[in-house]
């Protein structure tokens, strides 16, 4: 016999599955119980009433039995022979069916009843449904669902006033759900004066927002899990079509036996040495009880394969791998919420049959609009007005600035911060510009960091109008968005990303004419030639920086046009000689060309018509020497020649008597000329990371110096005449070989930290020069 264990799983309902059952499953669990009373019945009935009663027959006629009147069982003996008969007459004449009727109900009960679990028991489909009755649980226990709830039924209601369409029946009817949803006035949002949404984020507590937040991704992961097979739907489909089977078997031969159980039966038993009698008649006691229940059994029967057959063509005629919720779309704001397939499909369209509110409770966790509105709350509760005022800071600029890192997205409470003037937004997502970022009347700058940041009208109208300066850096800059080109009053643009030759064309800066007031344009990329849209006369560039990152940049030709650019960096371009069409530049104040491969600068002499050069950068390359040319560049201001191979410096480079910015650092150099007297203007000297044994006295006579950089050289004694020097406010001697310091150095304007030498070195200065440069730290502070 089966255990009690067992047939409860059997029986048992399971209310944990309840929403997954369909009414005709659920009618058929019902059959299934009342086959099973009829089963226990049956057996009771066998167990307690008498079986069989036989009595002797004097004689057959007609297959009539003419019942002998005689006493009998008059002794024990008697009363055993008859009881033999009864027993022998049992089992050769009555029919199996009769015999074994409740065995039979009870063991084709309990193949419907499998029939109808099974799928809720498979390995295969439990895992599955189980997780979605847990999710599903934790839909309806989060708050937001509630919410969202009644934001659906608020702008439904909305729309429903113009005419109530009519639904498919497997799609959500959202009317059906009001009254729960009236209940929750108070998550409804509010609206501020300024016209923008403010979602009252009280109606979520941070704990809420994190468990709700959560929901969504248990939400995702068994989306994408269910949807690529349909194991549960095959499955389900099968076991409909086994129970149609059985169902077509049990009601083909239980009517015939239902037939053969009969009351009165005419028995033969070989017993008339004993008693003196043949033939017998035999009274089947429970026979006509039996035909009741089997024939109540087969109605019931019958009944439970109508149901089975309405499953199945309720299989048959929908599409049950397909599930739509296009009506959830048009009745509430939640547009993106996605059609469904496979095996997800078909659990939605079974808890529509209990239920369609389930579908659409878990609809909520499909949206992105709605992950989204959760996520603003959750950054909102996070990121308040105070914690963000905690993170603003001066940068180098003297300019308020915030800087927000792999956040989910942007906090409405940024947009109170009125003093910020520099908004960095690094690894944000969905970082959106509503219409309050017109509050931040003082932002002037804004950088994008693989932030692919959307903005509405109105918040692209104020950017338009106040933004001054844009950085974006992207992997690829076709995920840049688009509305930057819409910034008309940008005056400075700088790119960072890779960027798509198509065509032979960067088409995504085809609409960067639009910008006609961009006087800087910065591009770290890798490019082959120079955008020919950039060199274009749409537009008004005075400031030109190109870091190719190592890449050869060639066809320079058109840089000829760009007659208004002052300043040109030409970075990291592989170049192996200055570009000829520099020279056309009669605008160029500042030439950078560092990182390059440049060997010889011969074409310098060029560098003559540019009257307006005053900032010559030709660092970082492998420069072996100066041309003498270099002293016609009379109007050069600032020199850089470091981290190059430089051995000897022609006089001739100081016949640039307006350098004030001289960086000679990190070559090969020995000496430098007395010459260096003549440079009357000159600030700041670096020569660190050569081969000096000693400075040459005309270098004590630029009186103007207030920087001088000598460290790691070979120098061994530092003269005397450093004094005359009362300008210098920082001087570096480390790395050399210098044994005292002159306390001469009194003279000079040399501050704390102003003096960079070992501290060794230090200690030979006397003490009255060295309080003379020491300045406390409360002084300092």
């Amino acid at each position: 016999m089966i255990s009690v264990t067992e047939f409860k799983w059997l029986t048992d309902s399971q209310p944990a599955y309840r929403i997954l059952k369909p009414w005709w499953d659920v009618f058929s669990h019902y059959i299934a119980m009342v086959m099973l009373m009829i089963a226990l019945l049956g057996g009771a009935l066998q167990i307690t009433q008498i079986k069989m009663l036989c009595l002797p027959c004097k004689m057959i006629f007609d297959d009539n039995c003419i019942i002998a009147k005689t006493n009998f069982m008059k002794n024990t003996l008697d009363r055993q022979q008859y009881s033999f008969i009864d027993a022998v007459c049992y089992e050769k004449q009555v029919h199996w069916f009769s015999k074994f009727f409740p065995y039979v109900v009870f063991g084709q009960t309990l193949v419907f009843l499998i029939c109808s679990n099974f799928w809720l028991k498979y390995p295969g489909t439990s895992s599955r449904l189980e997780h979605f009755i847990s999710i599903l649980h934790k839909c309806f226990d989060s708050p937001w669902t509630t919410r969202a709830l009644s934001e659906a039924v608020e702008k439904s209601g909305e729309k429903q006033s113009f005419g109530k369409p009519k639904m498919p029946s497997n799609h959500l009817n959202v009317s059906s759900i009001n009254v729960e949803a009236s209940k929750s006035l108070q998550y409804q949002s509010r609206v501020e004066p300024n016209g923008t949404d403010a979602t009252d984020t009280s109606i979520l507590d941070q704990k809420e927002g994190e468990q709700a937040k959560a929901i969504f991704e248990k939400v995702k992961k068994f989306k994408t899990h269910v949807e690529e097979k349909d194991v549960i739907y095959q499955l389900y489909m099968r076991q409909i079509i086994i129970k149609v089977f059985i169902f077509t078997i049990i009601s083909a031969y239980v009517p015939y036996f239902i037939l053969r159980m009969k009351f009165d039966i005419i028995c033969k038993v070989n017993l008339q040495v004993f008693t003196g009698y043949h033939w017998y008649h035999c009274v089947h006691s429970l026979a006509n009880i039996f035909k009741v229940l089997a024939s109540c059994y087969l109605a019931l029967v019958i009944l439970h394969g109508v149901m089975s057959v309405y499953s199945l063509s309720w299989m048959l005629r929908y599409s049950l791998k397909q599930y739509s919720f296009e009506t959830v779309r048009e009745e509430s704001s939640y547009r993106d919420i996605p059609d469904i397939k496979n095996d997800f499909a078909f659990i939605l369209h079974l808890a529509d049959q209990y239920d369609p509110l389930y579908a659409k409770r878990f609809s909520v966790f499909l949206s992105e609009v709605s992950e989204n509105k959760l996520k603003q709350i959750n950054l909102n509760l996070e990121w308040t007005l105070e914690k963000l005022k905690y993170k603003l800071q001066k940068n180098s600029h003297d300019k308020t600035e915030l800087y927000l890192f792999m956040l989910s997205g942007l906090p409405d409470a940024v947009f109170e911060l009125k003093e910020l003037e520099v908004l960095k937004l690094e690894l944000i997502p969905e970082a959106k510009f509503p219409a309050g970022i017109s509050q931040l009347t003082s932002l002037k700058e804004l950088c994008l960091y693989h932030t692919p940041a959307t903005v509405d009208t109105q918040a692209l109208d104020f950017l338009s109008e106040n933004l001054k300066t844009l950085r974006i850096k992207f992997t690829e800059m076709d995920k840049t968005p688009r509305w930057i080109f819409n910034l008309k009053n940008l005056s400075e643009l700088y790119l960072t990303g890779t960027l798509k030759l198509e065509n032979n064309q960067f088409l995504f800066l085809d609409d960067i004419q639009n910008l006609k007031n961009l006087k800087t344009l910065y591009l770290k990329n890798s490019l082959p030639h120079i955008p020919a849209v950039v060199t274009g006369k749409g537009l008004q560039i005075q400031k030109l920086s190109i870091d190719n990152e190592g890449t050869k940049l060639t066809v320079f030709n058109t840089l000829k046009n760009m007659l208004n650019l002052t300043h040109l960096e030409l970075l990291n371009c592989d170049l192996e000689r200055i570009p000829h069409s520099i020279f056309s530049l009669f605008n160029l104040r500042e030439i950078d060309l560092k990182g390059n491969s440049l060997k010889t600068i011969e074409e310098i002499i060029s560098f003559q018509h540019l009257e307006w050069l005053s900032c010559l950068k030709l660092w970082h390359n492998a420069i072996a020497y100066i041309p003498v040319q270099i002293g016609t560049l009379a109007n050069l201001e600032q020199l850089y020649l470091n981290n190059n191979r430089i051995e000897t410096i022609p006089t001739q480079l100081f016949l640039c008597r307006k350098l004030r910015h001289l960086d000679l650092s990190y070559n090969h150099l020995t000496s430098v000329g007395d010459e260096i007297k003549y440079l009357k203007h000159l600030q700041f000297f670096a020569i660190t990371n050569n081969n000096l044994e000693m400075l040459p006295d005309g270098l004590f006579q630029c009186k103007s110096l207030r920087t001088l950089l000598v460290g790691n050289n070979s120098l061994t004694v530092l003269s005397s005449r450093v004094g005359e020097l009362v300008n210098l406010m920082q001087l570096e001697l480390t790395g050399n070989q210098l044994e005292s310091l002159p306390e001469e150095l009194e003279h000079c304007n040399l501050k704390t930290g102003g003096l960079i030498v070992e501290d060794s070195l230090l200690t030979t200065l006397p003490l009255s020069v060295r309080e003379h440069m020491q300045i406390s730290d409360k002084e300092q502070a």
